[in-house]
Formats: C-alpha cells, structure tokens, sequence
C-alpha cells in the first residue's frame, strides 16, 4: 500500500477540537451569582426579588398577641443584659426640636435611597465585588424572610410599652395604614434588615470607598441608622443585633459561593489536558511537506 504526501496539501476538518470544544461546560447559575451582569439585568433581578420579599413579608397572618408575647421576650432579655435602653433614647431624641421628623424621614429614605444610591455605586466603580455584595445582601434578606415568618414580633411602638410612632407623627407616613399594611408585615421586627442593610453598606464603603472623607462617613453609618431605628419606636437593640447576625451568616453564604465558582469544573480539567495534545496531533499531521515522500507499507 503506498501513501503519497504532497507539498502544501490543506489540512481538513479535525473531529479532536471538535470534541473537546463539547466538553467545555455550559453557563450554570454559579456562574450566574458570582458574576456581575449587565446594569439593568441587575437592576430588574433585584427589583423583582424585593417584590418576592414584601408580598412574602406582608402574607404573614400571626396576631397582635402572639407578635407582643415575642416581644415581651426580647425586653426580658434586654432588661436581664441591662441594655433595655430604647425608651430613654426616644425621649432624648423627642426633646431635641425637629428631630422627630427628620428621624421619620431617615427611616424610610435612608433604607431604600440609601441601600440603592450604594448598589448604584459599587456596580458602577467596584463592579468586581459586586457580585459579592449582591449574594450578601440577597441570602441575609432571604434568612431574615425565614425569621420573619417563624418568629413574628411587634416593633416597640406596638409592644404597648409606650413608644411614640416618630414615622407617623414626624413623617406623616402611617406604616400600619390598611393601604400600607396590604404589603407590609408590621410584627416583622426581628431581625432589623434596617440595620442589616446599613451594616453591609457602611462595611463596603469604608473598605472600598477613595476619600477618607466618604470611608469615615461609611464606619458611621450603621451606628447611625441604629439611632434612627431605635429612636422611631421600631426596633429595639435585639433587632439590630439579630439584623447584624444575619449579614454575617449571609456574608458566608456568599464566600461558599464565591469558592465554588472558582473551583475549575470536571469539563475545564479534562479540556486543559485534552487540547494540548489534540493540537500538537494536528501540528504533526499537517506540517507541509518539502517533497512528495513515498512510503512503503
């Protein structure tokens, strides 16, 4: 049998690559969360999955009792550590003028202004950890949903211990109207996703942020906003600390999955071997011959 090679013969079609290009794996949903999307995927994603949050949040059927018996249960804990202090530090605020208003208003714009105006600004300058944030932000609020459902309790201006609601008389926003109270749960106190929320943002930005200035003012602002929400009758310190134990738990979530999507998949490993050899097989079977050889089998 005789096999003839001539000069400048093409190469055809390798089936090798072909099948090693099958291997590679397809986009899977940890690839999806630990990836940065476009702005407006992002954007729309968590607008639709706040919504998910408050129509399961403002379902819950507990009752008035049931939500004041938890309470009742956090004040004894709080009074037995002797950090029952919330009452006090309303009245201190309510006697400084104009302060009860701006507290209301703090409340409710410092907790969805505040937290989107941050989102805005990681993805557009520190759109690497984004990513990151995000996972943070949405498994804290996913936990805190659970809680929310397993463990109602009433906020301190419903607890019947004498809370003034700063909201409704400084900003004229009754949060238990029946208009609000169609979408909004008002036992769901623990944990406090306010200070959940300003804790993410304040550690993101004192940690990535250029100017002092603006790091500074980011350390500040959980402190800031556990004044405001303890100062508005709406929740007590318990909450925050439950609100800051959530993050944390959420922050791990995030690190599991910000592991897993850099670990290299099956497929990845198989082609880092596969292709190397698959190209220096083509390499020796196409490299063009000089002269026309004959050989004899």
């Amino acid at each position: 049998m005789w096999v003839t090679t001539l000069r400048g013969m093409a190469p055809g079609p390798s089936l090798v690559p072909m099948n090693v290009a099958a291997l590679r794996p397809s986009p899977s949903l940890r690839g999806l969360v630990s990836s940065p999307h476009r702005g407006l995927v992002e954007g729309a994603t968590l607008v639709a999955l706040y919504g998910v949050y408050e129509l399961i949040r403002g379902g819950g059927n507990a009752s008035l009792s049931l939500a004041q018996s938890h309470t009742d249960s956090i004040v004894s804990i709080e009074r037995h550590f002797h950090i029952f202090g919330e009452r006090a530090l309303q009245n201190a605020a309510h006697a400084v003028p104009a302060l009860p208003s701006l507290l209301g208003v703090a409340y409710v714009v410092l907790h969805f202004v505040g937290t989107t105006a941050f989102l805005v600004w990681m993805y557009r300058k520190h759109r690497d950890r984004f990513a990151f944030v995000r996972n943070t932000l949405i498994a804290a609020t996913a936990i805190g949903l659970s809680i929310y459902v397993l463990y109602p309790a009433a906020p301190p201006r419903l607890a019947g211990l004498g809370f003034v609601d700063t909201v409704t008389n400084g900003a004229h926003l009754n949060l238990s109207s029946n208009l609000l109270g169609s979408v909004y749960n008002p036992y769901a106190a623990v944990p406090s996703l306010h200070f959940g929320y300003a804790l993410i943002v304040g550690v993101a930005v004192a940690a990535f942020a250029r100017r002092r200035v603006i790091r500074i003012a980011g350390a500040l602002y959980p402190a800031v906003m556990l004044i405001v929400i303890v100062a508005t009758g709406n929740h007590f310190f318990f909450d925050a600390l439950a609100g800051g134990v959530v993050v944390g738990a959420g922050y791990l979530i995030a690190r599991l999955v910000s592991s897993r999507a850099t670990q290299p998949s099956p497929g990845a490993d198989m082609e880092s071997v596969v292709l190397p050899s698959a190209e220096r097989f083509n390499a020796r079977r196409f490299r063009p011959a000089e002269h026309a050889l004959d050989v004899a089998a």
